[in-house]
């Protein structure tokens, strides 16, 4: 059983959602080590123990993390990276362009969330597909809950629409919801989507890009698929 964990990050330009695909083996060893990051974090910054690591907070020292050196703020980042990089996850990441999705669609464009999400759990279905797996899928909470259950029972039945339009066979049950402050796993899935967002920043000063893109390197090589779609090319 693939555990995937689900979490967006957003800008006006850009909607993203993030997928951690996780073995059920590699759950608890993961849990543990990003415990341990806290652990560390806690004993060395005098961060409190039950902290979240949430990417926002983090990067702009917001909440406990409000008076924590930048360059600590960015070793516990990077510490967090490192775990999950450590593990065998599967990244999956995907996009849209908010102001193409709305100037193609007008006023009958569908919530950027709902559209980016039908495409994430495509992409995840055909990898669990592949895999000979299933998957279970557990995403932060969000707003309209029973909709994207609703959604998901849909997309088994009918399809998900589009070109690359996938009756979905492979994702277990229905949606599950979780607060991100109750599972280092939501909360992995959290840091790796916000920085994914960070490196599409036009006109970042260069040393955040470079900084940025060294804590990505942690990971990249468990991203199976990472897209932004551009609505008015017509690529999916």
């Amino acid at each position: 059983m693939l555990l995937t964990y689900v979490d967006e990050s957003f800008t006006e330009r850009r909607y993203w959602i993030g997928a951690l695909l996780v073995p059920d083996e590699v759950a608890m060893p993961l849990s543990e080590a990003l415990d341990r990051v806290m652990q560390h974090a806690t004993k060395t910054y005098d961060v409190p123990p039950e902290t979240e690591l949430h990417g926002y907070d983090i990067f702009h020292a917001r909440s406990v993390w409000k008076g924590v050196p930048p360059r600590a703020r960015i070793a516990v980042y990077r510490a967090a990276m490192e775990a999950i990089g450590a593990h065998d996850v599967t990244i999956i990441i995907r996009g849209v362009k908010r102001p193409a999705l709305a100037k193609r669609y007008a006023a009958s464009a569908r919530p950027a969330h709902e559209v980016v999400l039908s495409h994430l759990l495509e992409r995840v279905d055909g990898y669990a597909a592949s895999r000979e797996e299933y998957a279970l899928v557990i995403a932060d909470e969000v707003q309209e809950q029973a909709a994207h259950r609703a959604d998901l029972t849909r997309y088994r039945v009918s399809g998900t629409g589009g070109y690359r339009s996938r009756k979905l066979t492979r994702i277990v049950d229905t949606l599950h919801f979780a607060p991100s402050h109750a599972s280092r796993l939501v909360q992995a899935v959290d840091l790796v989507t916000f920085l994914y967002q960070r490196l599409d920043r036009p006109g970042a000063d260069p040393r955040e890009v470079a900084a940025n893109e060294r804590l990505w390197s942690l990971v990249a090589s468990r991203c199976y698929h990472c897209w932004c779609w551009d609505p008015l090319a017509k690529v999916a």
